[in-house]
């Protein structure tokens, strides 16, 4: 039987294989582009970090953390997921990154769309030496607050002391990205923590 014959006799037969191809296909780009591309060079963003300070998400042990606590670090915000492979795949390089510049007021801050369980899970097979965070469904939203117009994961933030934005990264970053925008940031960061010491006249 030929292919028109065979549509003649059963089109949705044809129709619906064809249709179910084009949305595989469409919906494999979609990951692609969303959650595994590599990070681009940064996009400043000059929205407000209000809702970031005013979020609060456990931790893997289940105890609430509030974001505020960090405030007047420089802090590196990364939204990740335990089933997202390049947001694992870069997670050793931020724990790295968090101990080559804690002492320096910088701290690095994950956030994950997963659940208190999964997290902790997560941690016992893959330990990172900075603090994770069970945003749920709420890390998405405040994810998109702080320019993640793509909805994309992995999604990076860096703040400045001051509590303003200084870039933000879709998709997989590494050191040397990150580094670009970091290092400039740390003597701003130095003059925002130091206070200046009165003298007697």
């Amino acid at each position: 039987m030929n292919i028109k014959s065979a549509m003649r006799k059963h089109p949705l037969g044809i129709f619906l294989p064809v249709l179910a191809a084009i949305l595989l296909g469409t919906l494999f780009s979609f990951t692609l582009r969303h959650y595994f591309g590599p990070a681009n060079e940064g996009r400043p963003f000059t929205g407000s970090t209000t809702a970031l300070y005013a979020s609060s998400f456990p931790d893997a042990q289940g105890n609430i953390q509030a974001i505020q606590q960090w405030k007047g670090k420089v802090s590196i915000i990364n939204f990740w997921a335990t089933w997202c492979p390049p947001c694992r795949e870069e997670m050793p390089e931020l724990s790295d990154l968090q101990e080559k510049y804690k002492d320096q007021g910088v701290v690095v801050i994950g956030i994950s769309t997963d659940t208190v369980d999964k997290i902790r899970d997560f941690v016992a097979e893959s330990p990172v030496s900075y603090p994770l965070l069970a945003g749920d469904t709420q890390a998405m939203d405040l994810s998109e607050q702080l320019g993640n117009t793509k909805s994309a994961l992995p999604y990076t933030v860096i703040v400045r002391a001051d509590g303003t934005i200084a870039n933000t990264y879709f998709g997989r970053i590494d050191t040397e990205l990150l580094e670009k925008t970091l290092l400039p940031l740390l003597n701003t960061a130095g003059d925002i923590v130091k206070s200046p010491v009165a003298t007697p006249d």
